[in-house]
């Protein structure tokens, strides 16, 4: 389980196909720059792109993940060498929850249709589709390559969000521009709420 909340921005070092090891998918070494690895073993989990991970050998300042095709097939971002990406650290039952509650399990791949500076920040719209937007809502939460923000605005399957200087300054959506994929979550708490919502309608 993660927040939302942004530890440090890594980078794709090194990519190997999943088959050198008899398996499919790749793995993945990151370099973790700023990223406190002290407390962090083999088998623990690290969201990267907002996708929980497993890490299976790690450095002082770097570690190494494996990730499947279905994963690839399912997310955007985790195949490109020398790509940033967005790091957290699995959450302890202790830990302060400043974004919001994110499984790390990615719902789909939104696109970005704008990014418009207003002022010192971004207002960034991306194209959800349809089999999410039914999630969404007005001043609801969604993670995009694993930052937990709030949605400003919803027209359509499109979605708006504000991006303060903070946030741009301590992830990779400063690198964003329109036609890029992103990982989408959505508000686990709204899935569930469908989801039971869904079972009454069919017991009437």
């Amino acid at each position: 389980m993660f927040t939302g909340i942004i530890e440090a921005v890594g980078t794709i070092t090194q990519i190997h196909s999943g088959k050198e090891k008899g398996q499919g998918g790749l793995s993945l070494t990151i370099s973790t720059q700023r990223l406190d690895l002290g407390d962090v073993m083999p088998g623990d989990s690290i969201a990267v792109n907002g996708v929980c991970l497993t890490v299976t050998t790690l450095t002082n300042d770097s570690f190494a993940v494996d990730v499947s095709e279905e994963t690839l097939n399912c997310t955007s971002g985790l195949d490109q060498p020398a790509a940033c990406v967005n790091l957290e650290k699995a959450m302890r039952l202790s830990d302060r929850l400043g974004g919001h509650l994110v499984s790390g399990h990615i719902d789909a791949v939104g696109v970005v249709v704008k990014v418009e500076l207003i002022g010192e920040c971004v207002e960034l719209i991306i194209r959800a589709p349809q089999s999410v937007t039914r999630y969404l809502a007005h001043k609801g939460s969604v993670t995009v390559n694993g930052v937990s923000l709030t949605i400003n605005k919803i027209v359509g399957n499109e979605f708006a969000i504000n991006l303060i200087p903070h946030t741009l300054a301590m992830t990779n959506l400063q690198a964003l521009s329109p036609g890029m994929q992103v990982n989408l979550e959505t508000d686990m708490l709204a899935r569930y709420v469908a989801r039971l919502l869904n079972l009454e309608d069919s017991q009437d």
